[in-house]
């Protein structure tokens, strides 16, 4: 049972643990650092734990002691907004002591390694890391590196394990079940670390998952990215449309590709842009999108505004998400 009393609270309010065995059992990783080899029950596990987190983020008092005592680093060696804010707030509603550090202005500027970074920062006596690098593989290679708790937050076009889970936390706001169910993940998917994270978490939860996007934005290693369920690739946004339950539109990261891959924004959209029509077309669709929005580009104006655009939903989901994240592998089960 989690202890969720309102801090400070006029009255207790106790947290209702459900009675599941998933939830009593606990996660079988020390660290997040990626969902491929996350086990449903795992994944379902932060999902129920999430959902109970989100109830106290619509009390009147937001905040819970659960970390407190807990210190936490928001270690960003790249640029975020959205990510940042998240993990912040996730970890202020948990009362952890936080500290985030920018590569921008510090001592990495002057030629210091994400090593000796994070090992002088952790000879502060520090408990978990959440990392954001532009570096594939750079959270793996930072659990070599020190004690503490590590969280990927994004590491170069690897994978973006949090944003998944909010991503799927939000599906389930819609869908009982995730085993069926057809998803479709529109874009840039070799630069995409949330379209990875995305490949291994539905997939091992039994969704069918599509592929769609022009043929220079598709790996051509994409069996090597699961081995798990039902994965198909289409270069047609009417084939990939057709009896999918959720569209999820990616952003073009034109920062990553280092050269145009494709010829125009405008003709990407008229290509593979969800438009309105889309959505006249396919009443019950859902359309997600982890952000930014490229209007006009990704998704029309007006969809992006549509109520079956589920984009808020995502980012409120996102700091349950990130509290259920700190609150599992932090290991804090007191009842008290």
């Amino acid at each position: 049972m989690l202890n969720t009393q309102p801090h400070p609270q006029p009255e207790p309010v106790p947290f209702v643990q459900p009675k599941t065995e998933q939830i009593n059992s606990g996660l079988d990783h020390r660290h997040l650092l990626g969902l491929s080899d996350y086990s449903s029950r795992e994944i379902e596990l932060i999902l129920e734990t999430a959902r109970q987190f989100r109830d106290v983020l619509n009390r009147p008092i937001k905040r819970v002691p659960t970390l407190r005592g807990v210190t936490v680093v928001n270690l960003f060696f790249e640029a975020s907004t959205r990510t940042r804010i998240s993990f912040e707030l996730a970890e202020k509603r948990l009362s952890a002591d936080t500290v985030n550090f920018s590569a921008s202005g510090s001592s990495v500027s002057k030629g210091e390694s994400l090593k000796d970074t994070a090992q002088n920062i952790e000879a502060m006596k520090i408990d978990m890391v959440v990392l954001r690098h532009q570096s594939p593989g750079a959270s793996h290679f930072l659990t070599q590196c020190v004690d503490s708790i590590v969280i990927n937050a994004g590491d170069g076009a690897h994978e973006h394990p949090t944003q998944a889970l909010l991503d799927m936390l939000t599906l389930s706001d819609h869908f009982d079940v995730f085993k069926g169910l057809n998803v479709s993940i529109i874009g840039d998917i070799t630069h995409s670390r949330v379209a990875r994270s995305n490949i291994h978490g539905l997939l091992t939860l039994g969704a069918n998952v599509t592929i769609c996007g022009p043929r220079p934005l598709i790996p051509i290693e994409l069996d090597r990215i699961s081995s798990k369920g039902s994965l198909r690739v289409t270069h047609s946004l009417e084939s990939a449309l057709e009896g999918c339950d959720v569209a999820m539109a990616l952003r073009i990261q034109m920062e990553r590709q280092g050269q145009n891959l494709f010829p125009s924004v405008r003709e990407y959209h008229t290509q593979f842009g969800i438009q309105m029509d889309h959505l006249n077309r396919y009443k019950d669709l859902i359309v997600m999108h982890p952000g930014p929005v490229n209007r006009g580009v990704e998704l029309a104006s007006e969809v992006v505004d549509h109520e079956r655009a589920v984009i808020l939903n995502q980012v409120t989901n996102g700091v349950a998400v990130r509290m259920a994240v700190l609150y599992l592998l932090s290991g804090q089960n007191s009842t008290e």
